[in-house]
């Protein structure tokens, strides 16, 4: 099929649906000033949203020029963002406050401190003029091999991680933000990424970590994004995005959610290999999602997910009954969150640091080994996620000067020589060991074997889920790697505005 971004007079359909129709899409681009022409010109139809990333972020005040650019174009254009907090964000270049993430919170189980963290990530929003924020997670960790959830989510306990999600839904309505639960109804009970492939849950239907969107629900949330997962329990043939069990019969009619439902974004590979994102737009949509993103820069693809979505509605593949809905809920949505709330945002600066602090040092901590050499060893950013690669050396040279180490990103050519290497570099210096969910990445575990079997009094550390025993930061956040830093050089006393 070909596209354009202008309306044929021949196959063009009334103004009041085009818009509609345009209302359903939240679209990515490049750039951090100029607006594209092929953009505005999806705004000018009604185009429902944006979503920024990394590459469009320089600093501070270039984000908040960029925002009332986009909405000069259209008031009431959502401007989104993924703003989860522990390294999973897109704003470090902009200032965000550093918070250790979910799990590091879940561990501390305490609600103000999560709302406090909450609150700087949603301030810090207010002040560059973004509306709607991708998070929190809802998901609940029950997988040790799941490669995507683990330290994003609060924790293991369905009850824990629904009294935090209400707590963070809560502060970030308060700051005026919208907030959004994902991914419905759960990404913690599978093996796969669906960032890579289809994802299968295959557990039964009693067994559904379906709690923390009810609690998300009831806290008020104004937006859930599915997840592209097939439940055999609830739809054997369509993951979630593209089910109408699952986002009509369940979310709601059993769940009562009234508010929108956003597709996680199209061109990952369980959508865009299986279906190709111009069809999953159109089949989300029919089956109940009120918004669907296309992240990608590439504003063709959000072009032929649109003409898909108008061919449909010309055909009557695709209900005008159901896309008018949807704008409707969408409506509702940018009526209350598009305009930021013209205030000065101040905010806890010092609550994500004490979050992690508080979180490491709920374990048994080992004796301090000043002038260690460290070698960290983690996977290669997620590129999706914009984990900004924060390493635990970086972090330990800042409290103690007299350390050494190295940060290995993603595996060694040759993990026996890195061993050599290490050791053949610390010398007499006490070594520190440093993992990130050592389970699912053998190269890891491996260089980390051998260095114990040559060096056994080697400090343990790991920097995703707990492992073993060892020293655990609970994800790699700045904050995360600062506190596990302190107790190594055993200085726990700084304060947060020496994180830098």
């Amino acid at each position: 099929m070909t596209h354009t971004d202008r309306p044929s007079a021949r196959t063009a359909l009334p103004v009041d649906l085009d818009e509609a129709a345009h209302r359903c899409l939240v679209a990515g681009f490049d750039g951090t000033t100029a607006v594209p022409d092929t953009l505005k010109r999806l705004i000018d139809r009604g185009l429902g949203g944006v979503i920024l990333f990394t590459r469009n972020v320089r600093d501070a005040e270039q984000v908040r020029r960029l925002t009332d650019t986009l909405r000069a174009l259209r008031p009431d254009l959502l401007v989104a963002i993924d703003n989860e907090g522990g390294g999973i964000g897109h704003l470090v270049a902009a200032g965000a406050p550093e918070v250790p993430g979910s799990y590091a919170l879940g561990v501390v189980d305490d609600l103000d401190l999560t709302a406090r963290c909450a609150d700087a990530l949603a301030g810090h929003l207010a002040t560059l003029g973004v509306t709607a924020s991708y998070a929190p997670v809802a998901d609940v960790q029950r997988q040790a091999g799941n490669p995507i959830v683990r330290t994003r989510a609060f924790g293991e306990d369905t009850a824990l991680v629904s009294r935090h999600l209400g707590a963070w839904i809560t502060a970030t309505e308060a700051r005026g933000i919208a907030s959004c639960a994902k991914h419905f109804p759960g990404h913690g009970g599978t093996l796969t990424d669906s960032h890579h492939e289809l994802a299968v849950d295959p557990r039964p239907y009693d067994e559904l970590d379906l709690a923390p969107f009810r609690a998300a629900i009831a806290a008020g949330v104004p937006m859930l994004m599915s997840a592209h997962v097939v439940f055999p329990a609830l739809d054997a043939n369509r993951p979630a995005t593209l089910s109408r069990r699952i986002l009509g019969d369940l979310l709601r009619q059993e769940l009562e959610f009234d508010g929108v439902l956003v597709s996680d974004a199209l061109e990952m590979k369980a959508i865009s290999d299986l279906y190709g994102e111009a069809a999953g737009a159109r089949i989300a949509l029919a089956a109940g999602a009120d918004q669907v993103i296309v992240a990608v820069p590439d504003l063709r693809v959000t072009l032929e997910c649109r003409d898909a979505v108008l061919e449909a509605l010309r055909d009557g593949m695709l209900a005008e009954e159901r896309v008018g809905e949807a704008a409707r809920r969408v409506q509702r949505l940018v009526e209350r969150y598009a305009t930021p709330v013209d205030e000065v945002a101040v905010w806890d600066a010092g609550a994500g640091l004490e979050a992690a602090r508080r979180a490491v040092c709920s374990q048994a901590l080992p004796v301090p080994v000043a002038g260690a050499h460290v070698v960290d060893l983690f996977p290669a950013p997620h590129p999706a996620l914009n984990w900004g690669g924060e390493d635990l050396l970086t972090q330990v040279l800042a409290v103690d000067p007299t350390a050494t180490g190295t940060a290995v990103a993603g595996e060694p050519v040759d993990p026996s020589a890195l061993v050599d290497v290490v050791l053949a570099e610390a010398g007499s210096a006490p070594l520190v060991v440093a993992t990130c969910d050592a389970s699912l990445y053998p190269w890891q575990a491996r260089v980390r074997d051998e260095l114990l079997v040559r060096r056994p009094g080697a400090v343990r550390v790991a920097t995703g889920l707990p492992d073993g025993g060892a020293l655990c930061s609970y994800g790699r956040g700045k904050v995360n790697l600062r506190a596990v830093a302190e107790v190594l050089a055993g200085c726990g006393d700084l304060s947060a505005t020496e994180l830098g």
